[in-house]
């Protein structure tokens, strides 16, 4: 499992009607697209859920690097360019995925907390620890699913979470509306430990 994640900043007077319009448009296109686990069309809204910035945030699981390479290199990233310019693309390694008690509901929030495995710190610990940790965000009520995820070269450990309705509050964690979720290959995803 790989992800990928990029973050567009807009004005805070920006009209996100645009952004819930694209989406209503341009969502499904990628519902059967080969390689993908799942595409979470992600917005925070300034003023909502505590959010200090508009954004559109579309956080995908990957079951192929084919098929995000396919994505980025072709017409699919390209729309985003030609709109927004070139935003950077955080990626990671697929650490560990649960499905939630809600995984047969349609999600319509996400949260998403990140924090840096420090040089002090044994990685192979950190990783255990937070496979452990979610293993039991599995088992709450109102997950749809939860992924763990790693970017080794800044170390950066990832907790990625879709929820049936509303994302707890949780000190450190972005909450996002989810407008839509195209999850052609998410019954492919693994469950538990990615290794």
């Amino acid at each position: 499992m790989h992800a990928m994640n990029y973050r567009i900043t807009l004005p805070a007077d920006y009209d996100m009607k645009i952004i819930r319009h694209r989406v209503a448009t341009r969502g499904h296109l990628l519902d059967d697209f080969p390689g993908l686990g799942q595409k979470a069309y992600l917005i925070r809204e300034r003023g909502v859920d505590g959010s200090p910035v508009n954004q559109y945030a579309p956080f995908y699981l990957w079951n192929t690097a084919e098929g995000m390479n396919s994505f980025l290199w072709g017409p699919g990233f390209q729309g985003v360019v030609d709109d927004f310019g070139r935003p950077a693309v955080e990626h990671w390694t697929g650490l560990g995925f649960v499905r939630g008690p809600a995984f047969a509901a349609a999600p319509r929030a996400a949260a998403r907390r990140s924090r840096q495995v420090s040089p002090g710190e044994n990685p192979a610990a950190v990783i255990d620890r937070a496979l452990a940790e979610l293993a039991a965000a599995g088992e709450r009520p109102g997950v749809h699913c939860a992924a763990l995820l790693i970017d080794p070269r800044h170390w950066e450990l990832l907790h990625f979470t879709l929820w049936e309705d509303t994302a707890p509050e949780a000190p450190g964690e972005e909450r996002h509306e989810v407008l839509h979720l195209s999850k052609p290959g998410l019954g492919e995803i693994r469950t538990g430990r990615q290794w």
